[in-house]
C-alpha cells in the first residue's frame, strides 16, 4: 500500500510539473540584427543580377541606393509604436458619447509572402469613454501598421487592438478593403478582386444593431 501511495503521489507531482511547463511563456524571438546599409544595397545588386540584368549598367547603377531609400519610407512602421500616435486625447468633448467614424482612409502595404503591394481603404469607428483622439491620428495608426510586411488579416487586428488598448473605447470596429497585387500581377492574375476583413470589439461585437449601423454608414451608397 505504501509503495502504491508513493507511486500515485509521484504521478501527481509529474502531472503538476507538466502543467507548470505548459503554462511557462515561450521566450520571445529577438529581432535579427539589422544589416548595414551597404549590405542592403549589395543584396539589391544580387537580385538585379538574378533577374538576368546587369547591375553595373548605367540605368541601374544608382538603383540599389534608391531601393534602400524607398524601403526606409515604405517600411517606416517598424520604428514606431501605437503609443506614438494615440497617447494624447481630448477630454473636453461636451459629453459626446456616440460613434466616431472615419471611413475611406487610404493605405498601402506589402504582402509578407511575396513582398508585393496591396492597397485599399480602411474604415474605423469607436465609441469613446473618456475622450477622443485626433482624427488624423486614426490615419497615422493605419499607416504605422501598414508600413510593414503584413497580411491584411493581421493589419486589421492590429489596428483594432491598438485602439481598444489605448483609448479604452466601449467598442471598436475596423474594416479594410484592399486589392492585392500578388493576386493581380502574378499567380491567378485576377485584377480588380477586392478582399474585405473586419474586426469588432465591445458593443460592436455584442450588438447586431451596432454592427449594422457601422456597415450601413460605410456602404458606397452612403458615401
Amino acid at each position: 500500500m505504501a509503495a502504491r501511495a508513493i507511486e500515485i503521489r509521484l504521478g501527481r507531482e509529474q502531472d503538476m510539473t507538466a502543467d507548470i511547463k505548459r503554462l511557462e511563456p515561450k521566450p520571445e524571438r529577438s529581432a535579427p540584427e539589422r544589416p548595414a546599409r551597404e549590405e542592403a544595397e549589395a543584396a539589391v545588386r544580387t537580385l538585379i543580377a538574378w533577374t538576368g540584368d546587369n547591375p553595373r549598367r548605367e540605368g541601374l547603377l544608382d538603383t540599389p541606393q534608391r531601393v534602400v531609400k524607398a524601403y526606409e519610407e515604405l517600411y517606416s512602421g517598424y520604428g514606431r509604436e501605437p503609443s506614438d500616435v494615440l497617447s494624447a486625447t481630448f477630454k473636453d468633448i461636451g459629453g459626446f458619447e456616440d460613434m466616431v467614424l472615419v471611413r475611406d482612409i487610404t493605405f498601402h502595404s506589402h504582402c509578407e509572402h511575396h513582398m508585393v503591394p496591396f492597397m485599399g481603404v480602411a474604415h474605423i469607428a469607436y465609441y469613446p469613454v473618456d475622450g477622443v483622439v485626433g482624427l488624423s491620428k486614426l490615419a497615422r495608426l493605419v499607416d504605422l501598421y501598414a508600413r510593414r510586411l503584413q497580411t491584411q488579416e493581421t493589419l486589421t487586428a492590429q489596428i483594432a487592438d491598438a485602439l481598444e488598448e489605448y483609448l479604452g473605447a466601449r467598442g471598436v470596429a475596423v474594416m479594410l478593403e484592399a486589392e492585392h497585387l500578388c493576386m493581380s500581377m502574378r499567380g491567378v492574375q485576377k485584377s480588380g478582386a477586392s478582399t474585405m476583413t473586419s474586426r469588432f470589439t465591445g458593443v460592436f461585437r455584442e450588438s447586431t444593431a451596432e454592427r449594422e449601423k457601422f456597415l450601413n454608414l460605410i456602404r458606397p451608397s452612403n458615401r
